[in-house]
């Protein structure tokens, strides 16, 4: 398993920095003059005690002001915590789609219960110092403690996400998983990571081609070939497929932003990614004969329509 100690670039706004309510008392600010600040807008308030510039605030989404969150309940701990569960998974850049982000997951150090309080959700379980990493600064429980903490608090196909993300980043490895899960067996939830590590796969890239995956799997469409290597008459790989069913002749293509804006070449615009995009699909066409589906974020919001799209297409016949 490679634990990074950085995810990210010293200057990320999603490493803060927080600034706690009682360094600034501590620093000669009075509770008067904190409170100016907020009401000017020079700080704006993480949580109870804790602040950022507005500048940082501006800079995040969602998942980067639920990371702030996280980093401010450290910082106010007066034990020794790592942040664990999907609070570990912000910290090591895993996707935070479909996670419940309301609560900072926290599991103490020293195996005692936690204080509840609003936002935080305490953890207790063993926890061994091969358990936790370092990343960006922050004390974290490790990739795959982590992958299999979120199976258990979070919907399946979120935790299919960052588990795909994970293997494809290699901060874990399915053997990694697997022991994992053997070790936290008996605790609660965590069924489910056990169920998803027969379905993860490395070669998965982004969050739209997990969601497709899972919803073939969730609609029963045959398990397709992933990155499907296309060849011209030379040998050389011209394509790569996200989904196909070669002895079907079909292939699907997950259509994400990202992913024209990941691959773009220099000098390229998304216009010109997409006309190279069309020209690549026209390539495919001609050498395999294949029928190509496309899929969108916008897609998925009907996953039943887009699964019987690709029924149809894969067994014409019975449709």
């Amino acid at each position: 398993m490679m634990i990074p100690t950085k995810t990210r670039p010293a200057d990320d706004p999603r490493n803060g920095p927080v600034l706690l309510r009682r360094d600034l008392l501590a620093h000669g600010y009075t509770s008067s003059a904190i409170q100016r600040l907020l009401c000017r807008g020079d700080l704006v308030r993480v949580r109870p005690g804790a602040y950022v510039g507005p500048d940082v605030w501006r800079a995040l989404d969602e998942g980067g002001r639920f990371g702030l969150r996280g980093r401010a309940v450290l910082g106010q701990a007066r034990t020794t915590m790592a942040l664990s569960h999907v609070s570990a998974l912000a910290e090591l850049g895993a996707p935070l789609w479909g996670f419940d982000l309301r609560d900072v997951h926290v599991t103490r150090t020293d195996g005692t219960w936690g204080r509840h309080e609003a936002g935080v959700y305490s953890h207790v379980g063993r926890i061994a110092p091969a358990d936790l990493a370092t990343v960006n600064g922050v004390l974290v429980t490790n990739p795959a403690r982590a992958a299999i903490e979120s199976c258990a608090v979070g919907p399946s196909e979120a935790a299919f996400c960052a588990l795909n993300d994970l293997l494809h980043r290699g901060l874990v490895t399915d053997s990694d998983l697997r022991s994992q899960v053997v070790e936290m067996e008996s605790w609660p939830g965590t069924l489910a990571g056990e169920v998803l590590l027969r379905l993860a796969d490395a070669r998965i890239e982004s969050v739209g081609e997990s969601r497709a995956f899972w919803l073939f799997y969730q609609h029963h469409v045959p398990k397709p070939v992933l990155q499907h290597e296309v060849k011209d008459g030379t040998g050389r790989v011209v394509a790569r497929l996200d989904f196909a069913w070669p002895e079907l002749g079909v292939w699907v293509e997950f259509d994400g932003r990202s992913k024209y804006e990941k691959h773009r070449r220099p000098g390229e615009s998304i216009a010109d990614a997409v006309v190279r995009e069309k020209n690549r699909e026209d390539l495919v066409r001609r050498l395999t004969g294949w029928r190509c589906i496309r899929i969108t974020w916008s897609d998925l919001q009907d996953p039943a329509r887009v699964a019987d799209i690709v029924l149809a297409a894969l067994f014409p016949a019975v449709a």
